[in-house]
């Protein structure tokens, strides 16, 4: 079984915990709807697409409303401390979170009391959170962009907002940042930076880069962030090892898009619709690289 932790730009949206399904562009979860859009329900609905091909899987969504303020990430986070007998998934990803180094050490806490640890997964507001809290090396996979490793890298910044400019200028290529991060122990044990070129990285370094299919309209678009990391948490979950899901995501994503001939007024809800297809075609391996 597979587990969201994330939130919807939505004030109204009260926490909710339940299975999560999707019908053409909304998704459901305990009787709300919600539109799939950037954010957590772009995740969501990648996954539910790739889950279509991969064979299906329960996905319990953990989910309250936050446009920043952090109120809707706090109940979340509670919910999840206080009720941790309902943690028994196979993989768990924390999304579009506020930060939180409090209430991340509490879940990490909880986590480590269960019989069988989860497969972790973060991006954006919770990795920070993992580092802030000098944890980072007890998750499995980050998906930061170019600007968020930089923060990783960063051994003394405290909050994103602290990154050293040296280390955010563009003469620091992709490859050392991941280098410095390992260095000071500020990664997940994978990476899948998100970029012009997609690279996964470990320990050792980088293990593969994936640049192809180019579809420059996907740079500007919102949501095709979200949609690699609901691609690489649903690979996991079925047991995947992580550095080839991650590999297997990124080459996804770029053919989704592909697929999607998009334009700079497409919605990445359309690249979500050919998430079925592009898996296909890259387990496959008869697209053209």
């Amino acid at each position: 079984m597979l587990a969201v932790v994330g939130t919807v730009p939505d004030p109204d949206f009260p926490l909710t915990v339940g299975r999560v399904d999707m019908v053409e562009n909304r998704l459901t979860i305990n009787g709300k709807h919600v539109l799939v859009n950037r954010g957590t329900p772009a995740l969501l609905g990648a996954m539910i697409n790739t889950l279509k091909v991969l064979g299906p899987k329960d996905i319990t969504g953990f989910i309250a409303g936050d446009i920043g303020r952090g109120d809707g990430s706090r109940e979340v986070y509670q919910y999840l401390v206080e009720n941790k007998s309902q943690i028994g998934f196979h993989t768990l990803v924390f999304h579009y979170l506020q930060p939180d180094v409090d209430w991340h050490n509490r879940i990490m806490f909880m986590l480590d009391d269960l019989k069988k640890k989860p497969v972790l997964i973060a991006d954006a507001g919770f990795m920070y959170a993992a580092k802030m809290s000098g944890q980072a090396q007890s998750y499995d996979l980050f998906t930061p962009d170019a600007g968020e490793l930089a923060f990783l890298a960063d051994e003394v910044a405290p909050h994103p907002f602290y990154t050293r400019g040296f280390i955010l200028h563009d003469d620091n290529r992709v490859p050392d940042l991941i280098g410095r991060a390992y260095r000071h122990g500020n990664a997940a044990k994978n990476l899948l930076v998100k970029g012009a070129t997609d690279f996964i990285a470990d320990k050792s370094g980088i293990v593969f880069s994936v640049n192809s299919p180019v579809v420059e309209a996907m740079e500007a678009m919102g949501g095709t962030g979200d949609t690699i990391t609901g691609i690489v948490t649903a690979l996991a979950g079925t047991g995947m090892k992580i550095s080839k899901a991650a590999k297997i995501a990124a080459k996804v994503n770029r053919l989704a898009g592909f697929f999607a001939k998009p334009t700079p007024a497409t919605q990445v809800g359309e690249i979500i619709r050919h998430i079925p297809q592009a898996l296909e075609n890259v387990l496959k391996e008869s697209y053209v690289q």
